[in-house]
């Protein structure tokens, strides 16, 4: 794993931990020499997570549609800068150029991007790791709704577990590096 792609919020949250975590996982991924995939904003926990990993010196990948080039104020100081057409031209390419990925707090967007990784997983289309960094259990609602979306036979424990959780970066990147996938033809098929 050399590029981890990193899905966080445009906002930065009401808890100043929120902030403080993210600097704590740029720094556990410079320590690394990990690079930075991410959706190029300058604003919230994106540009506070891409200002550590820049400050740390590792390579900053952005990738922003048009249309928000504007909207989350694209980082200008990135070391690569990549515009696309689409939001689908965004979330693929940071799909592609990711080793794994970590959902870090954030909106909509996060979630969107969350589940399409589970999604492209579970079918096969890439097999990389990926993570929830639960700071301050922000994602425990959602875990809970995970498991009882498995408990009423509507998603597969395989796929669960496959799923990273932590609220320590060093774990998260540990497990991150350890990561197996699992095949889907080992699936139990439910009928």
């Amino acid at each position: 794993m050399k590029k981890v792609t990193v899905y966080c919020g445009s906002n930065r949250g009401l808890n100043p931990s929120y902030e403080q975590e993210a600097k704590k996982l740029a720094f556990e991924m410079v320590q690394r020499e990990l690079d930075l995939v991410y959706g190029a904003g300058n604003v919230g926990l994106m540009g506070v997570i891409a200002d550590a990993m820049l400050a740390g010196g590792r390579h900053v990948h952005g990738i922003i549609p048009q249309k928000l080039v504007a909207i989350e104020v694209a980082h200008k100081g990135c070391t690569e800068l990549t515009v696309v057409e689409t939001m689908r031209d965004r979330k693929w390419l940071m799909a592609e150029k990711g080793d794994g990925f970590i959902a870090m707090p954030g909106g909509i967007g996060t979630f969107e991007e969350l589940f399409e990784i589970m999604t492209l997983n579970q079918l096969g289309y890439i097999q990389k790791p990926l993570a929830l960094y639960n700071v301050n259990g922000y994602y425990d609602g959602l875990l809970a709704f995970l498991k009882h979306s498995s408990e009423e036979g509507f998603l597969h424990q395989a796929q669960l577990n496959l799923l990273i959780v932590s609220d320590d970066p060093k774990d998260l990147l540990n497990q991150m590096q350890g990561f197996q996938p699992i095949h889907m033809d080992k699936w139990e098929v439910r009928r």
